[in-house]
């Protein structure tokens, strides 16, 4: 009698350890539809170019003095907007592209070119699209922002690449100072600067790598170069505002000449 209930006992002991190991294979292999939403997941990622921190390129500046006619009104602004191939399709649905200067506004077009080149020295193909200039760029590649002054004035030109500043590296602010131009000259910003001697290169990259997202977590103006120009007290380029004097100009105003006072 005592060896039969010790079989009892034995067999329920095993047959309970059976269930327990079971269970335990069972919940390894499965979880509950809840419990997947804490699983680990990738980090979310825009489709398309940012501009990342690149190397160091030694780029040598010195300071100089410059006095805005308005310290927060430019004379003229321009963007240009760029992501890679497969995005500018998908943003204008043309595929036409050149190289060359964008054509800008009449009244930015009479003050400067500016333009976005390869590590070559050769234009980024781009379109135009409505008023707006878009560039085909490609991952991992090193670009550059080229301005030429076509004026015989000196000009500051404040730039921008995905809404940060390209002196500061900080968000873009039309009171930051930029980089000033002597009359006909031509301007190459390589990247976002780091000292007097050198910049980080701009280069293209995953939005999620961007400087942008690194620096800030904030993607929102990733894909745009943006410029503004400013004159010097004393000078008076041709603005929108003149423009419109000269073109609203009445050729036949009165009937009689009269003396100058």
């Amino acid at each position: 009698m005592k060896n039969l209930s010790l079989h009892f006992y034995l067999g329920l002991l095993a047959a309970l350890l059976s269930c327990s190991c079971a269970s335990q294979v069972s919940n390894s292999g499965s979880v509950s539809r809840a419990g997947a939403a804490r699983f680990a997941q990738a980090p979310a990622d825009r489709p398309g170019l940012g501009t990342k921190w690149g190397e160091t390129r030694t780029s040598r500046v010195d300071w100089t003095t410059f006095h805005r006619t308005d310290p927060l009104y430019p004379v003229a602004m321009a963007a240009i907007y760029y992501n890679d191939e497969a995005g500018i399709r998908a943003m204008t649905g043309v595929t036409p592209w050149r190289r060359g200067w964008p054509l800008l506004p009449p009244t930015m077009e009479s003050l400067i070119s500016i333009g976005l080149k390869d590590q070559s020295g050769r234009f980024l193909p781009g379109l135009i699209v409505g008023d707006r200039w878009f560039v085909i760029g490609e991952e991992g590649r090193r670009y550059s922002i080229v301005v030429r002054n076509k004026t015989n004035l000196r000009l500051e030109v404040v730039l921008s690449a995905d809404g940060l500043d390209v002196i500061d590296g900080r968000k873009a602010s039309l009171g930051k100072p930029g980089y000033i131009m002597a009359p006909h000259s031509q301007l190459k910003v390589e990247g976002f600067r780091q000292n007097m001697d050198a910049v980080a290169a701009f280069r293209f990259s995953p939005v999620r790598e961007s400087y942008a997202a690194e620096k800030y977590h904030n993607t929102k103006n990733v894909g745009v170069i943006g410029v503004a120009i400013f004159n010097e007290a004393g000078t008076y380029p041709s603005t929108d505002a003149e423009t419109g004097k000269r073109l609203n100009a009445n050729p036949f105003p009165g009937h009689f000449a009269t003396p100058p006072r």
